[in-house]
């Protein structure tokens, strides 16, 4: 990863409702949902106080992480699958209604936010090596709260906003949709084993024109 000036493998984390990872080592390619991302702890504080978002991760800051919960959560079969795989945003919402009830709103948002950190951590052990670099984009790499987690579970590697190399942290993801869609134009594949489980690289499939 010399243009980023940082040592390989590193991996792009973008955290919007879902989370989900790129691992890139010179020619590999990797990519995969990891678990939840914003969208726990968004609903959660949004039924209990009506705001839309835990804004800067103050609730969490001041509540406490559930490790029980946290391990029970990591038990779910989605975890150890290998990548390439994909979660919906409402995948684990009954279990959360389940369980955290009785919790208050900061200990509920520690431990939610506390999921999503250990959900990327738990990535680590299916990739080929540890990245050595995270580089983090979305709504998640604006929770300092959230990006305080990812270090600690994903030491000793290097945990910072996308920003820090020149990207945005706002609008990776639909800069990679445009990026993708002049590579449709051009016939380009834009889908490989690596990252969908496609057979081989692949095409977007037929351009309707207008």
């Amino acid at each position: 990863m010399q243009r980023l000036g940082r040592e390989a493998p590193v991996a792009v984390l973008n955290i919007g409702g879902v989370a989900n990872v790129t691992f890139i080592d010179g020619d590999q390619l990797i990519a995969c949902d990891t678990g939840p991302g914003n969208a726990l702890v968004d609903d959660f504080v949004r039924l209990r106080t009506g705001q839309l978002l835990d804004t800067d991760g103050r609730a969490a800051q001041a509540g406490v992480v559930d490790e029980d919960a946290v391990a029970r959560f990591l038990s779910h079969p989605f975890f150890p699958k290998p990548p390439p795989k994909s979660l919906d945003r409402n995948e684990f919402r009954d279990w959360v209604g389940a369980n955290f009830d009785d919790r208050s709103v900061e200990d509920g948002a520690a431990t939610l936010t506390a999921l999503t950190a250990a959900a990327v951590a738990r990535i680590v052990p299916l990739l080929p090596r540890p990245p050595k670099t995270w580089l983090v984009a979305g709504g998640g790499a604006r929770n300092p709260t959230l990006m305080r987690m990812l270090a600690e579970r994903l030491k000793p590697a290097r945990v910072e906003g996308a920003h820090a190399a020149g990207w945005s942290v706002d609008s990776l993801e639909a800069q990679a949709f445009a990026y993708l869609a002049v590579r449709s134009l051009r016939g380009l594949p834009i889908t490989f084993p690596g990252t969908t489980g496609a057979p081989r690289p692949l095409t977007g499939g037929v351009l309707a024109r207008p």
